[in-house]
């Protein structure tokens, strides 16, 4: 993979599943890797350094360069610690992929609040306090790569997951936005929904499903959007059992009326509204 040779590159939640292999692909083309993991359940709950120091072991054994972390993307100070090790080891910061998640599943009408927020804050607030750490590196230095987690879960929906597609529908309007602002400093913000057999999804999907979804499959793509030789940015990429394809929001012709319609106006053209047969790109009008 040309492009991330001696780039520092952070990859939080990179101890076990999707992250390992962004980890493992990408310190196996000379990238200098920060392995982050808090090390806890799949719920968020408990803690520990086994996870992320087994990835990097499995990295420095195999001639990788890497640094374990084990803060947690939830908390502003979380944040700062993860780009304070790429930066006391290895003296710079160049692109990081948001990757930390938890799952805590229910229909919305037994969901709790506690259930609600834990899951937001780790994926919405720890992508933003990630972001928010590495991004006056980045802006000082003119360069940087940006790759958020979402999911098809917040791009569609998904039973049980209202807090889940909720925060991850959240960070494509955060790269909506830092797409466009870090373009004038040379950053590129981009994300992910992966399809993939790990931890997270392992009673979310059939087996013969899961069977077709290695989380190795998606590793490349990540690790593209995090190179030099990527120049897209503000794009959710769909990848997963060796499908990769663009998600975009588009919008219909439309109608327009003179002045201002009646309830009765917006019933009779409703279907006008709402036909998609002619549907281009959709752009900001304000923007």
């Amino acid at each position: 993979m040309p492009g991330v040779e001696d780039r520092v590159i952070i990859v939080t939640g990179a101890g076990g599943g999707l992250g390992r292999e962004y980890a493992l692909l990408l310190a196996a083309h000379g990238a200098r890797v920060v392995v982050n993991d808090l090390g806890g359940a799949r719920d968020g709950s408990g803690a520990g350094t086994s996870m992320a120091d087994s990835v990097v072991e499995e990295i420095r054994a195999a001639g990788g360069r890497a640094v374990a972390n084990y803060d947690s993307v939830a908390t502003e100070a979380g944040a700062a610690g993860i780009v304070r090790t790429a930066r006391d080891e290895f003296g710079a910061v160049h692109g990081l992929i948001s990757n930390a998640g938890i799952l805590r599943d229910k229909g919305f009408q037994n969901m709790t609040t506690a259930e609600w927020d834990a899951v937001v804050q780790v994926h919405l607030y720890g992508g933003y306090h990630v972001v928010k750490a590495v991004w006056p590196h980045l802006r000082e230095q003119g360069y940087g790569r940006i790759v958020v987690a979402t999911s098809t879960s917040g791009v569609y929906g998904n039973y049980g997951q209202s807090n889940y597609g909720a925060a991850k529908a959240g960070l494509v309007g955060l790269i909506n936005t830092l797409a466009i602002e870090g373009r004038k400093y040379g950053i590129l913000a981009n994300a992910i929904a992966p399809m993939a057999a790990t931890r997270m999804t392992s009673d979310i999907a059939p087996p013969e499903l899961l069977a077709k979804l290695p989380p190795a499959q998606v590793a490349p793509v990540v690790g593209y959007l995090v190179s030099d030789e990527c120049t897209d940015s503000g794009s959710v990429i769909v990848a997963g059992g060796g499908q990769v394809h663009r998600v975009q929001y588009f919008q219909s012709q439309g109608v327009a009326f003179d002045g201002t319609p009646t309830i009765d106006d917006i019933a009779e053209r409703w279907k006008d509204i709402t036909d998609m047969t002619a549907a281009q790109p959709g752009v900001n009008p304000v923007g």
